[in-house]
């Protein structure tokens, strides 16, 4: 992970007092939907509007049901890691009831699982294709709030729309490298184990991946509507 894609955060290093402070609270309260977390996902994101920004992306997942998963996405798998969007997964079914003008949000995963550069870090061949296989035929829709490939210490600006790779030679060679030797891989290897998955069952839906178009998220000066006495 180069610093450029992981900034300092300024900001006073945590004092003792709220150190405790926080081991209190973690005994006593609840954390339910982050308990729900039970996958960890690792791909590569980039932005709508421009393909040469690239950004390594870690997703901790839980299902909501067997159609839909929602993914916190940090910058790395490490405990001082960037919280930098999210992500929320869907299977076909799902997608297909979305209207039309929703659609170019979402992208399609079959590329990144069968191309081997998604995938679980840890987690052994066979119990990772169990439920890359799944994966594969899904549509997700991945915002992000930090734009930490830029340098950013801190979430500037607006909310972004990204995209998943969608065929050979958009991944920067050199991302694809530094991720293979960190964690031991071979995406070429993964690609031949994969090869017999499939995607959705009813094909890549035309205006799925922005439609083959950039999308960027731009402000607009509207009217706020005020509180209408009662």
């Amino acid at each position: 992970m180069s610093s450029t894609q992981h900034p300092a955060v300024p900001g006073e290093p945590i004092p003792t007092g709220t150190a405790l402070l926080e081991t209190t609270t973690a005994a006593i309260q609840g954390f339910g939907p982050t308990n729900k977390i039970h996958q960890h996902l690792c791909a590569f994101h980039f932005y709508s509007d421009d393909m040469t920004r690239q950004v390594e992306a870690h997703h901790f997942c839980g299902h909501q049901n067997e159609e839909m998963r929602q993914c916190l996405i940090y910058n790395s798998p490490e405990a001082d890691a960037r919280l930098i969007g999210i992500e929320y997964i869907i299977s076909e079914k799902l997608f297909l009831t979305l209207p039309d003008s929703e659609k170019p949000l979402w992208h399609t995963h079959e590329f990144e699982v069968k191309s081997g550069v998604l995938f679980m870090p840890g987690i052994s061949g066979p119990i990772e294709r169990q439920d890359l296989d799944k994966v594969c035929k899904t549509y997700g829709k991945a915002i992000h709030f930090w734009q930490v490939d830029r340098g950013d210490n801190l979430p500037l600006g607006l909310p972004q729309i990204m995209m998943a790779l969608t065929r050979d030679g958009q991944l920067y060679e050199h991302l694809a490298l530094d991720v293979e030797k960190r964690y031991g891989l071979s995406f070429a290897k993964e690609r031949e184990n994969r090869a017999y998955m499939s995607g959705p069952e009813h094909g890549i839906h035309p205006l799925a991946n922005a439609a083959g178009k950039g999308v960027k998220t731009t402000p607009r000066e509207v009217e706020c509507r005020p509180v209408e006495s009662v």
